[in-house]
């Protein structure tokens, strides 16, 4: 027999008994022939392509266990075991099993090594099918762990690994109970990374019986020590931590009932001013449990109700106002510290709630008598001077003459925009054009595409054969099928629309053009797909595809026209026509063409007309007419489509055409600007700013379906739109309403983005007020903006110096927002009406508001009352 031989045949043919019984059965001469050649065996394996390596991944319990059985030291057999072709195996229990049973001959002081190597070098983090195993190859580390006595607690990959393993036991109480391993792990699962997630995992899946219940129940019966489990928990605690970090050992800790006598109070108190909320609730109801039973002292009460009152979570100030409301007179002074920090509240009724208490804790008569020299007394004083005047009056009739806090003097400032990135210079040699090619990555940046195709055009032109062996590393790994002309493996859409695909294919047409052509022939036959709808895309992808087809052919150009020149993805006039003149006649490529006439800028320096009327080609003459016409037309843009331009309007400017005719507009260019419906779904709309970067209006009309559709998702449309007013052209009702739209995303991050396209056009004086609140009526009638959402916008958007943008938005928005006399107002009207009172303070706004006057005089202390009021003493 060949062992080598039998080993590959069972690896390649075999299945994982018949491999344990060959290996078993081998003496030492058969496992060293086996050991010399299975690395170089798989290393080939790997080498042969995509599919090769899915096999060998397939096959992987079946290299593990010749590794395992026939390599020699131990380091080299850990190293074998935790290739990241090798790791991931179906049923790592019976793996670690198989394994285990083949290296039980090896010398124990081997297998001590190899435990402690294979425990080091586990990995944090389980993918979301490995749940309920633990991380990959932890099996096998905890079947020779406790085989050889070696102790792996030091790791935190396998501690997290144990627990993800027994919570995927379903909290069984049995099989934690006779772990081998139990002992070493609970005090570490309070300290070791990924615990947490693994704790959590249990309690939402496993809820009806979760590891944390069985601890509980084996600290009940003696099998665990409950008070180490309880100094886990407080030390947790101390730690700190984000919710869903803390709230497993909350879980356990309720879980043990506590004694009051066993509570840390000192501790506990210490830490309400800055632990996470899952732990506050927990202390609180502790704390409150030991002040029943006389446990805390009057010290201690007042710290925990102010660091409670000085919370941002309007649930735990209202546990400190519930608290306070039971206060002894022997407390009052610190409570009354506590109401003064909460009389800063933004929320009326918590205000309203601790005015109250603070008059009724006052009025009591030892209070009364104790008043002078007290802290919290001045506190309350203090901090009564920023209240509204009812309620300030309130407390100074109990405290005595309060002066109403003076507003500061706002400094203004221009507002602070996000420039956007220069561009990088073009693309100076074959090395670095390779590396641009590796280094593509999801989502596109349109930039780096530009800058490639520019140098594939221009290097296949100046020398094709050292651009494709520049190239032919990448392609090989992209392309190995194709190598053997296995076109079918690429006839699908993804080879057709999508922009990274596309520019792989221009590097195929480069290295390899017929079976470029075979794959181009095949992707155009008729077939069922999905193809983009709208226009942006399709030009975008023509765009790509036309360079394909160039080089498939075996023709080259010198240059490509519409690269940019400029961020915004406007291209210098000079610029292109100096390119034209390097065509020296040729014809452009059709798209590029179109492309080129849409990033010109507004206005044309009649010098380069002149120029331009030089050139000798049809695309040429084009060219010059229309750059003497003053540019193309605009469209017709509204939030519902596009329509072609008005006969007579060139530039934008509504400016009588000169007296050399414009030529037709290209179809390219026709189809971008007659729409009538907007796509649901877009794809590459990061490219659409720089598709026509002096047409604002008409990028703004292309996004509006797709932003309307994605208020929910983080798809990237809205930084669309804060890169789209960095350009040129008319900003009217339909930038606007992609604006608002992406101001009432439900994602922070996105409202963000709205609001840095906002400081942006306020930056350049070019924010259209009215059709701003026109477009925010509209939406939040339709239930598209919700107010709370656009107000956190527009506040980030005050500070930044737009505040005389925000408010002359608001001041066009308010009387459709505003409720009609006896209605109810609209929730988030009170934060929304908070945001005007800033902007027009710091704008210093005078005037009237229809409806404001009506909605100022209502009675009570709500936030709308209250903020209607400030807005209408500021405006009188």
């Amino acid at each position: 027999m060949n062992p080598w031989r039998e080993v590959v045949h069972r690896i390649e043919v075999g299945d994982s008994v018949a491999m344990a019984r060959l290996l078993a059965s081998l003496n030492d001469l058969g496992r060293r022939a086996v050991a010399v050649q299975l690395p170089g065996y798989l290393s080939e394996r790997l080498g042969q392509g995509w599919d090769a390596r899915w096999e060998v991944e397939r096959q992987a319990a079946r290299f593990r266990m010749a590794g395992a059985a026939c390599l020699g030291g131990a380091a080299q057999v850990a190293s074998w075991l935790n290739r990241r072709e090798l790791r991931d195996v179906d049923g790592p229990r019976t793996d670690a099993e198989r394994i285990l049973s083949l290296i039980r001959n090896r010398p124990e002081e081997w297998r001590k090594d190899l435990a402690a190597r294979l425990v080091e070098r586990l990995r944090p983090g389980v993918a979301r099918w490995q749940r309920d195993q633990g991380p990959p190859g932890w099996d096998l580390a905890a079947g020779l762990a406790v085989e050889t006595g070696v102790d792996p607690s030091g790791s935190d990959a396998f501690v997290a690994g144990w627990v993800w393993r027994m919570a995927g036991m379903r909290g069984s109480t049995a099989v934690l109970r006779d772990d081998p391993l139990l002992d070493s792990m609970v005090p570490r699962i309070f300290e070791a990374d990924g615990v947490a997630e693994a704790l959590a995992w249990d309690q939402m899946w496993n809820s009806e019986r979760t590891l944390v219940d069985a601890l509980a129940e084996l600290a009940a019966e003696g099998r665990l020590k409950r008070d180490d489990l309880l100094r886990g928990c407080a030390g947790r605690f101390l730690v700190g931590g984000e919710p869903e970090e803390i709230a497993p050992f909350v879980a356990l800790w309720r879980a043990l009932h506590v004694e009051v006598t066993e509570v840390p109070a000192l501790d506990f108190v210490r830490l309400l001013p800055s632990s996470s909320s899952a732990f506050v609730q927990l202390a609180v109801e502790e704390l409150r449990r030991v002040d029943d039973a006389g446990g805390l002292s009057d010290e201690l009460f007042a710290e925990a109700v102010q660091a409670l009152a000085f919370r941002p979570e309007k649930k735990h100030v209202t546990s400190a106002l519930q608290w306070i409301a039971k206060a002894v007179p022997a407390r009052t002074d610190g409570a009354l510290t506590a109401l003064a920090l909460v009389f800063a509240q933004d929320t009326p009724a918590l205000r309203d709630r601790a005015v109250r208490l603070a008059v009724k804790l006052a009025s009591r008569p030892a209070a009364k008598s104790q008043a002078v020299d007290r802290a919290g007394w001045e506190a309350v004083r203090e901090a009564a001077a920023g209240l509204p005047d009812e309620l300030r009056e309130r407390v100074a009739a109990m405290f005595g003459e309060v002066e109403a806090a003076v507003e500061d003097v706002p400094v203004l400032s221009a507002p602070v925009v996000n420039a956007l990135a220069e561009l990088l210079p073009p693309i100076a040699s074959l090395e670095e054009l390779a590396h641009e090619v590796e280094s593509l990555r999801w989502p596109d940046e349109p930039e780096q595409f530009e800058r490639i195709l520019a140098a594939l055009v221009e290097m296949a032109h100046r020398d094709r054969g050292s651009l494709a062996e520049a190239l032919r590393p990448w392609f090989e790994r992209m392309w190995q099928p194709m190598v053997e002309t296995e076109v079918e493996s690429y006839v699908h859409d993804y080879y057709e629309y999508y922009t990274h695909p596309l520019l792989a294919r221009c590097v195929l047409a480069v290295i390899m053009p017929s079976s470029s052509r075979k794959l181009t022939a095949a992707l155009d036959q008729p077939k069922v797909s999905y193809a983009p709808s709208g226009a942006t895309e399709l030009f975008v992808l023509r765009r790509i595809r036309e360079i394909v087809t160039l080089l498939e052919s075996g023709a080259t150009l010198p240059v490509l026209l519409a690269t940019p020149t400029a961020p915004t993805g406007h291209l210098d006039p000079e610029t292109l026509v100096a390119r034209m003149e390097r065509l020296e006649g040729a014809e452009p490529l059709p798209a590029d063409f179109a492309q080129a006439l849409l990033r010109l800028p507004r206005r044309i320096d009649p010098v380069i007309a002149e120029r331009a009327g030089k050139l000798r080609s049809e695309a040429g003459r084009n060219l010059a007419a229309w750059l003497r016409a003053g540019g193309l037309p605009d469209p017709v843009a509204t939030d519902r489509g596009i329509t072609p331009p008005r006969i007579g309007t060139v530039g934008g400017d509504a400016a009588p055409r000169q007296e050399t005719t414009a030529p037709e507009l290209p179809e390219d260019i026709r189809r971008l600007w007659t729409v009538g419906h907007m796509p649901a779904y877009a794809r590459d709309t990061m490219w659409w700013p720089s598709l026509m970067p002096s047409h604002r209006e008409a990028v703004a009309a292309w996004l509006m379906h797709p932003l309307r559709e994605s208020m929910s998702s983080r798809n990237g449309h809205i930084e669309v739109v804060a890169r789209l007013v960095h350009g040129d052209g008319p900003v009217g009702a339909v930038t606007a309403a992609a604006i608002t739209i992406g101001m009432g995303h439900r994602a922070p991050a996105q409202r963000a983005a709205a609001a840095d396209a906002l400081i942006t056009l306020a930056s350049r004086d070019e924010v259209p007020a009215a059709d701003f609140g026109s477009a925010i009526g509209r939406l939040v009638s339709e239930d598209l903006v919700k107010l709370n959402r656009l107000a956190s916008a527009l506040e980030e958007a005050t500070p930044a110096g737009a505040h005389a943008a925000v408010w002359a938005i608001l001041a066009e928005a308010l009387p459709s927002l505003l409720p009609a006399p006896g209605a109810v107002p609209r929730a988030g009207l009170g934060q929304l009406l908070a945001i005007a009172v800033k902007a027009a303070v710091l704008t210093g706004a005078r005037g009237d508001i229809p409806g404001l006057a009506d909605l100022a005089a209502r009675k009570g202390t709500s936030r709308v009352a209250e903020e209607a009021r400030r807005l209408h003493r500021q405006l009188a």
